[in-house]
């Protein structure tokens, strides 16, 4: 990989970073480079979050703005705005909504509002740790639920989404992960939206799009997509501190008085922004402006299909790398061209692989991936999101052998 361009850009009149323009095989990559001669210390993070991101998205936040500072409030309608936009959606049938916490705060900000009080009913489709996360969520509230399971390494089954959903049963809400990012599948959202709306035309459809929106083409309206949900620190590469809904505005102007929490009534979050463009409560207001600034960014680097193509080329040069080694994919080949922002890999067979021993040898070498496995299966995680590069991901490889070596397991692996 050689840099061929160095560039300043300017961004509706304000200068929004120093990039340079980076060119692998017949695939360019813009890379933000900092404005100041600032040389980090910090690991690289291989992980499904939090990320690494640009100095520059740090440099956002060495500012005091209050929450009802004009500067800050036209950062809120400029972050809504956007995300609109990137969803590819109308500002006349969808409203962004940004609310403070992680992902998770925002997925059960959907279930608390979106479900009816009375005779409530949520189908939650699993085959990941997010998925089941979902169905706690319902236990914790009290809501009526069915978690319908499914294999950790396969699809949500369409068939048998539509053998529940012919039931007789009335589901009142449907929630299922996009990208399940405990495994990296990817779940059939258009096929399961159609069905939901074919059987259930007044049910909510919830998409949890963690790890795909930014990053993934998403088509709302064939989808069905009612609410889809997503965090600053995924794939726009901002810092943890927020989540957001983006919600279908005809359903969500029937949810008034649903909540069944003050912090997570996610149609008062939403009627307040409008009427008064400022958070309920205190914003995360540092947060917000590197979000600002991780959206600049997005642009420059070419919008979802520019981030998607860095995720794709950072995936392709990891698999190859671990295939070489011996590695062992979680995913068969009926994935493949799928998922690309987690790659899992099984565990070794081998007498001396440990992985607690394995990761703290990488992050050693600075590099971190995910510890710890989240499923039922015996695995462990990379992530090829977040401030990441394909020369990264081959660094990667090189320590991944090193390391190895250091633990007397022979490569490749015999699996």
């Amino acid at each position: 990989m050689s840099a061929f361009r160095s560039m300043r850009r300017v961004f509706q009149g304000v200068e929004a970073a120093n990039y340079v323009v980076f060119k692998l095989k017949d695939v360019n990559f813009k890379r933000v480079i900092a404005t100041t001669s600032y040389v980090s210390a910090d690991k690289k993070l291989f992980t499904p979050g939090p990320l690494g991101v640009t100095l520059t998205v740090k440099e956002a936040m060495l500012r005091d703005l209050g929450s009802r500072d004009v500067t800050f409030i036209d950062t809120v309608k400029f972050i809504r705005s956007k995300l609109i936009e990137i969803a590819g959606v109308s500002a006349d049938k969808y409203t962004s909504i940004p609310l403070q916490g992680s992902g998770t705060y925002a997925v059960e900000a959907v279930i608390q509002t979106t479900t009816p009080r009375t005779n409530g009913d949520v189908l939650v489709l699993e085959n990941g740790a997010y998925g089941k996360r979902i169905g706690k969520i319902c236990q914790s509230l009290g809501v009526e639920f069915l978690l319908e399971s499914f294999p950790e390494d396969a699809r949500v089954d369409v068939k048998r989404v539509e053998e529940i959903l012919k039931s007789g049963r009335k589901f009142t809400n449907v929630a299922i992960i996009h990208h399940e990012t405990s495994s990296g599948v990817v779940n059939p959202i258009k096929e399961v939206g159609q069905l939901v709306k074919q059987y259930l035309r007044d049910a909510c459809y919830l998409v949890d799009g963690m790890s795909s929106f930014g990053a993934m083409t998403i088509n709302f309206e064939e989808c069905h997509i009612d609410y889809l949900v997503s965090s600053a620190n995924k794939c726009i590469e901002g810092v943890p501190g927020f989540s957001f809904a983006i919600a279908r505005l005809e359903h969500l102007l029937t949810c008034s008085g649903q909540s069944r929490s003050l912090s997570l009534d996610l149609f008062d979050q939403y009627d307040n922004l409008e009427r008064t463009s400022q958070f309920r409560f205190t914003p995360p207001t540092h947060t917000m402006l590197a979000f600002r600034q991780a959206l600049k960014e997005f642009e420059i680097e070419g919008g979802v299909q520019g981030r998607g193509g860095r995720y794709k080329a950072n995936h392709q040069v990891l698999r190859e790398g671990m295939r070489q080694l011996g590695f062992k994919e979680l995913l068969d080949k009926s994935h493949e061209g799928q998922g690309y922002m987690i790659t899992s890999f099984h565990y070794p067979k081998h007498p001396k692989f440990d992985f607690h021993e394995f990761y703290r040898r990488l992050s050693d070498k600075d590099q971190v991936i995910y510890p710890g496995k989240v499923l039922n299966l015996n695995c462990f995680r990379i992530g090829n999101i977040g401030q990441l590069y394909p020369t990264d991901m081959e660094y990667l490889i090189k320590c991944i052998k090193e390391v190895c070596a250091d633990m007397d397991i022979a490569l490749p692996l015999q699996c």
